[in-house]
Formats: structure tokens, sequence, C-alpha cells
């Protein structure tokens, strides 16, 4: 890697710690932490890195009581090849290129057969006070949307708005994002002002690097409320515990080991503790890293 390369990829990442991010990330620690990992399939993965770069993975999917679907993706600096198979033989392909104009942006342009339509361009810029994001979907009746987001790290305000050429707006949402070293919170207004969401994160002290979130949205319409507490801890250095219960019953378990290299073992189960008598769910995961 040449000095200009390496000088613009340290520049690239300066911007990007000290802006307030895209919209997509307002409230995203929260929302990982009551999300991510949790499964209801079984999926086995794996993936390699050669001599010169190229990435392979192999991901193969089993979901319980329908179809399992088995993804090729391959990867060479900025681009991809994702093809996709199912137990019906549906094949389905994405080509992916992901390019820099300068350190302060990305374009990433997506290809998908034979549903073009699915295909889109999307271009990002990030500067230490705002970014901006928009995306265009390459088809009849193009939707283009575009986000904005001033502020830092610490604070954030962002908006964001679906236009579809043929119906006007068919979405805008709005949300606030305060954080600082050992707690976050954000509140976001979406479905054109239907759904409010609000949550917070909170960091505690080592040893154990344990962490709690809670989310609660109201939905006007229906008027429904639901509220969603969960929380992660280290084990040890290699084991990981999350568990998350919402207002509705249902409870998540998650239980993620990492042995040699990157690979993983992971083990979630979903519990309906309103319904003693229902089946749990149980999804395992394995990812083979080398």
């Amino acid at each position: 890697m040449s000095n200009s390369q390496s000088q613009q990829k340290k520049k690239k990442r300066k911007i990007l710690n000290k802006g307030p991010g895209l919209f997509p990330e307002i409230g995203k620690e929260a929302k990982d932490l009551l999300n991510k990992g949790y499964i209801k399939d079984d999926v086995f993965s794996i993936s390699t890195r050669n001599s010169i770069g190229v990435v392979q993975s192999l991901t193969t999917v089993v979901k319980h009581g329908r179809h399992s679907t088995s993804n090729i993706v391959a990867g060479y600096k900025n681009a991809t090849v994702d093809i996709k198979i199912d137990s019906k033989s549906q094949l389905s392909a994405t080509f992916g290129f992901r390019g820099n104009l300068s350190p302060s942006t990305r374009t990433t342009f997506t290809l998908k057969l034979p549903d073009y339509s699915s295909s889109e361009l999307k271009f990002q810029y990030f500067h230490e006070n705002a970014a901006l994001a928009s995306s265009f979907a390459l088809n009849r009746s193009p939707i283009v949307v575009i986000s904005a987001t001033i502020g830092n790290p610490r604070i954030a305000f962002g908006v964001e708005a679906e236009y579809k050429t043929t119906r006007s707006f068919t979405k805008y949402d709005a949300g606030i994002h305060v954080a600082n070293s050992k707690c976050n919170a954000s509140v976001i207004l979406g479905n054109k002002g239907d759904l409010l969401k609000a949550s917070c994160m909170h960091h505690f002290d080592q040893p154990m690097k344990i962490a709690v979130a809670g989310e609660i949205s109201r939905r006007f319409s229906t008027k429904e409320n639901t509220l969603t507490v969960g929380g992660s801890c280290e084990v040890d250095q290699r084991t990981t515990l999350k568990v998350k219960l919402n207002n509705h019953g249902k409870l998540n378990t998650l239980l993620l080991h990492r042995f040699r290299h990157k690979s993983s073992l992971s083990v979630s189960g979903e519990f309906d503790t309103k319904g003693i008598d229902k089946t749990p769910r149980i999804g395992l995961a394995v990812a083979l890293i080398s």
C-alpha cells in the first residue's frame, strides 16, 4: 500500500470518527444489543481469505418448517458477487461495487438478477459536523431515499425521507441521538409520524463488560405499546451471554462462544412466557473463518 493510500484511509477514519454518522446509526447501539445475534434458524457459514485478498464465504440457512437457502459470496477489493440458491432451485445473484471519490465520500452500486428492479445506487458524504446519504432504486418507478444528520458523536439530529416518483413521499422519519462514554439515548419518530421509539443503553465497568438497554415504542394508529429490555455480559474473553424480554412475554436468550481465530458458535432460544405449552424456538449458528 502506498503512502498516499494510507494517508487517505487515515483521513477517512478521522472524518468518520468525528462526524455524527448516518441516520440509520441513530439508536444503533441499543438496537444491536436488543436484536443482533438472535436467530431462529440453523446457520452454517465458512469464510476464507487467500493471499491475493479474495474473500470467499459460503452460508447455508435451514429455516424451521420452511425451505433452506445457500449463499456463495466472493469479494475482491471493492467488488463483491453474491449468489443465492434455495431448495426450490430458485437462483439469484447480486453484484456490488464500492468506490471512494474522495476520503469523505462512499459510492455503492448494486445490481440484482433476475430481479433487476431491486438494483440501486447509493452515495454517502461525511463531514466533521454532518453526514448525507442518498439511494436510487433503478426501476421504472424509481424510489429515492435521502437522509441527513448534523452534529457530532455526542449529539446528533437527523431526518430521512423516501420519495416514490409515482406517489410523492412514502416515508419521512426524524431522530435525535445523545451519547457519552458510558451511556447513549435516542428518540425516533417514524412511519410518517405514526411510530415513536425511544431507547437507552448503558455500559458498566469491567471486569464482565456488562451492558443493558431498553426500548419503548408507541404506534399511534393502533395504540399499541411495546417495551423491550435486555442486556449482555462477557462471561470470559471468549463467551458472551445476552438476554431480552418484552411486555408481550417473548423471552430471548443467546450464548455466543468464540474459538480458534474468529470462528464462533452461537445458540439462541425464544420462549413465550405467557404460553408455556408452546414449543420454544431454538437456533444454532456455526461460523468458521480462516
